[in-house]
């Protein structure tokens, strides 16, 4: 049977809806669109703001559009003087508590309150101003909060608390008084933070931002004795060129690798080797354990701000975790030994920079128990999608006329299609599953894509059959969604039962890396799809599509590692876990 559709009238205009269509949504489409703040597509209404208000026929008080839903026979004015006005005060309102330093602001030109100001044409304080004077928290270096500049508008405690089910922040104090801070006013550092950085990518203004450390890149650059190398995530290449008037979703690696080389850099590789090198290790786990009867599942380690999460949260976890390090990690690795190797480059000449999506990377680069394998950081630092914009501006680089056609530097850059769609959620899991298979029967899969576990469902599962043998997948993504693979895992262990998954993936951020924390501001599903199906067309325009195919992974494990799990691959591609019992809930 059909719903029973909701009329009403906005502007003068009849439109039918579903119930429960708020009148912010049912607005949109009659293409009217009411200014907001607190609002963002990925969370629930908060209404924090007041600047969505609209006037209903025949009622006492302006209501919230983002708030309220849509009634039968609603008669809606979204736009009028009075309305406008009352906008403009609750601006001027928040701008009376916002410090006014838009021209030293990291999000200058791309601050929501910034534009609604230009908007409403304010032009001046009419207001006292009644800034806080609260300190910057850059324990993490990776997250700075500045609190000071928070407009209270509750996203980043949505994202933290319901999104990603980490609590690290809330709110703390009342009235005038309220900020923004980790629960018990405490630093970030000593907090349950996983520096996911979704919290920066959700706040409209510039309280929440990544650690910058382009300095260090610009320093390392123009230092004679370094010897720069550089490589690039999946999820940039298809990230970037939204800043630089590209179609959205546009895969613009050959420009950054010409871009990157006049900034200066020696060599230019791609993480989507590290990608490859990983799958390898990788699906040779779990074809190991699942042959051979070891513990399943086998669940994936690519991507930082989980393994954190895991490691605090989820200790008893550790043993399904992979040992494989993630794909800039092993690029970094490798930088340091094999390639200085084969080019006679003193190892410690080599400073490594990744441009990763990620906020997390710059926290992952300081592992101790990991990232130091080749003897030396083995990345020197992370940069995120948004830092390296910076860079690029400040080089007067136009990336229009940078070359399409430039490749990354061998022996570090050639990849296959399975490793470009390490960047969408699923991706790994597809990736590993096409060289699983061929690693089990000995010939190339039938079925190279898996429908089943793209888009954006939180978890996506399903089974397919090896050899005669079935197995069960999962994928998730956005951290509230692991619990629910987790229990069952748990559950079925506790009663001495086969798991109900035999390979599981996990993302932190909703999407995948391509709505990495470090990403481009003002994301949303769509984008993350449009960035997404940008991956699968590079996937799909490559000869090679499997790891176990390309010619440069056959000559890593030739001439330098030996086989997937040997020795040396232990010892420079593999890591160990700690379990972090004291934040547990």
């Amino acid at each position: 049977m059909d719903k029973q559709m909701i009329k009403a009238t906005i502007n003068g205009t009849e439109i039918s809806v579903e119930p429960g269509t708020t009148i912010l949504q049912a607005a949109r489409e009659v293409q009217v669109k009411i200014p907001t703040l607190c609002s963002h597509p990925d969370l629930p209404a908060t209404a924090a703001c007041g600047i969505c208000v609209v006037k209903i026929k025949g009622a006492a008080n302006m209501p919230r559009a983002c708030s309220t839903p849509l009634a039968d026979g609603m008669d809606i004015t979204t736009h009028d003087p009075e309305i406008v006005n009352v906008r403009r005060t609750v601006l001027e309102m928040i701008i009376s508590a916002h410090p006014n330093e838009c021209l030293t602001c990291g999000r200058n030109g791309t601050c929501e309150l910034q534009s609604l100001a230009e908007q409403f044409g304010i032009r001046q304080e009419p207001l006292p101003e009644i800034v806080a004077d609260l300190p910057v928290d850059d324990t993490t270096k990776t997250i700075v909060l500045e609190p000071r500049k928070c407009i209270k508008c509750g996203r980043c405690l949505e994202v933290c608390q319901n999104l990603q089910n980490v609590w690290a922040l809330s709110f703390l104090e009342r009235s005038l008084h309220t900020r923004i801070s980790p629960a018990g006013d405490i630093s970030l550092a000593d907090s349950p933070c996983i520096r996911c950085g979704q919290c920066s990518a959700h706040c409209p203004v510039g309280a929440i931002y990544e650690y910058d450390e382009t300095a260090a890149t610009w320093e390392a650059l123009v230092d004679p004795d370094c010897y720069c190398v550089a490589q690039i995530a999946p999820a940039v290449r298809v990230s970037l060129g939204e800043t630089h008037g590209f179609d959205k979703g546009q895969n613009i690696a050959g420009q950054i690798y010409d871009a990157l080389r006049r900034m200066g850099f020696d060599a230019v590789f791609d993480t989507n080797f590290g990608a490859d090198v990983t799958i390898m290790e990788e699906a040779t786990e779990f074809v190991q354990r699942f042959t051979k009867g070891g513990d399943l599942p086998l669940i994936t380690t690519c991507c930082p701000a989980w393994v954190d999460f895991m490691e605090k949260f989820h200790g008893d976890m550790i043993d399904s975790f992979s040992s494989c390090k993630s794909p800039h990690a092993i690029v970094g690795t490798l930088a340091k030994t094999y390639y200085a190797e084969e080019n006679n480059i003193d190892p410690k000449k080599i400073f490594m920079v990744s441009i990763m999506p990620c906020t997390a990377k710059k926290y992952e680069i300081t592992r101790a128990d990991s990232m130091f394998a080749s003897g030396m950081p083995d990345v020197d630092v992370s940069i995120t999608t948004r830092e390296f914009n910076r860079m690029i501006s400040q080089s007067g680089i136009d990336l229009h006329e940078m070359n399409a056609d430039m490749n990354p530097d061998s022996i570090l850059g050639s990849y296959s299609g399975a490793g470009t769609i390490f960047g969408a959620s699923g991706g790994v899991m597809e990736a590993a599953l096409r060289t699983a298979s061929y690693l089990i029967t000995g010939k190339p899969s039938d079925t190279l894509e898996f429908q089943e576990i793209r888009g954006p469902k939180g978890v996506k599962t399903m089974s397919i059959e090896i050899a005669g043998k079935k197995v069960n997948i999962a994928v998730a993504h956005g951290l509230k969604n692991v619990e629910e693979i987790l229990n069952a895992i748990r559950q079925a262990k506790q009663n001495n039962q086969p798991t109900p998954y035999d390979f599981v993936e996990v993302m932190a951020c909703p999407g995948g890396c391509v709505g990495g924390g470090g990403q481009a501001w003002h994301i949303c599903d769509d984008i993350r799809a449009i960035r997404s199906e940008g991956l699968y067309a590079d996937d799909r325009s490559k000869d090679i599509r499997t790891s176990h195919e390309n010619p440069e992974i056959k000559e890593l494990y030739r001439d330098f590692l030996g086989k997937p799990l040997s020795e040396k691959s232990h010892q420079l591609l593999h890591t160990s876990y700690t379990s972090r019992p004291q934040y547990k809930r």
